[in-house]
């Protein structure tokens, strides 16, 4: 069966202050992608699929596409504030993107087979990948990996994390918190979403009907997002499609922050060291 990455890389890294996303981390110069995609080719992905904008577009194929189209087939859609369903227009001062629904949704013309979303900036670590992508292909229904809080904070600020609500292994809501660290009172064994979700291409009908409502009630707002989380924790509810939770010890990297850019190399130069990557 056929298995696709999607990945999220339209974000300019606003609190990072520059394209995060092209960051060199690893001791040749690889970026965090490098990284995933390598995970994902390993684990059995047959296409990455790049949500990015027009705007990075010349930068980010010189920069990130020719390296990763040498390992996997690579596609590329883009999120632009204009790309919306027929009817709507945007906003004179809306400035900021629509959110990860919107991000996810404009892949539905090139996305035909179960595909694993992530974020370009984050490094999931290695058997992520692998216990997504088994999941996928046994069953085409939705999942989610999901991390213990306490492996996914930096010690350089605060971080926005879905905080998942469970029940006997499924998904049951996820609460969006935008400020957390190790002293915000949310155990640090409370599971997670790190945006790491396997899905099928029948959430794209879905996720535009309720990004259309989303419009309706929130186009004027500046700064509203519809975001993916909310978005499948609603359909969870109204279809009755469970989610199942993939629990994962690997710990999460990040350049969340400038500051966090020294930790992270330093642990990339050690996976290689181990033998985990060859590139």
């Amino acid at each position: 069966m056929n298995t696709e990455l999607l990945v999220m890389a339209a974000g300019m890294g606003s609190r990072f202050g520059g394209l995060k996303q092209i960051e060199p981390i690893g001791p040749n110069g690889e970026i965090i992608l490098d990284f995933s995609v390598y995970d994902a080719v390993e684990a059995g992905f047959n296409k990455a699929v790049f949500i990015i904008k027009k705007a990075i577009e010349k930068e980010f194929r010189e920069v990130v596409g020719k390296r990763i189209e040498k390992m996997i087939d690579v596609d590329y859609v883009f999120q632009e504030l204009d790309k919306l369903p027929e009817g709507y227009s945007v906003p004179e001062e809306r400035v900021k993107p629509w959110g990860t629904a919107h991000a996810v949704l404009c892949a539905k013309d090139v996305i035909s087979s179960p595909f694993a979303v992530i974020n370009a900036d984050d490094f999931y670590g290695k058997s992520s990948y692998s216990i997504i992508h088994n999941e996928l292909v046994k069953n085409e229904g939705m999942c989610m990996v999901g991390y213990e809080l306490g492996n996914t904070i930096t010690e350089n600020g605060t971080v926005s994390r879905g905080v998942c609500e469970l029940e006997n292994g499924y998904l049951k809501s996820v609460t969006e918190h935008t400020a957390l660290d190790k002293n915000s009172g949310v155990p640090l064994d409370s599971i997670v979403s790190m945006n790491m979700w396997g899905l099928a291409p029948d959430i794209f009908p879905y996720i535009e009907k309720e990004f259309k409502l989303f419009l309706d009630e929130s186009i004027a707002v500046p700064k509203s997002e519809s975001f993916l989380p909310s978005v499948i924790s609603k359909r969870i509810v109204e279809e009755n499609k469970p989610v199942k939770v993939l629990h994962t010890n690997e710990k999460w990297y990040g350049v969340t922050y400038r500051e966090d850019i020294l930790s992270v190399r330093e642990a990339m130069a050690r996976f290689i060291d181990e033998g985990k990557y060859k590139f």
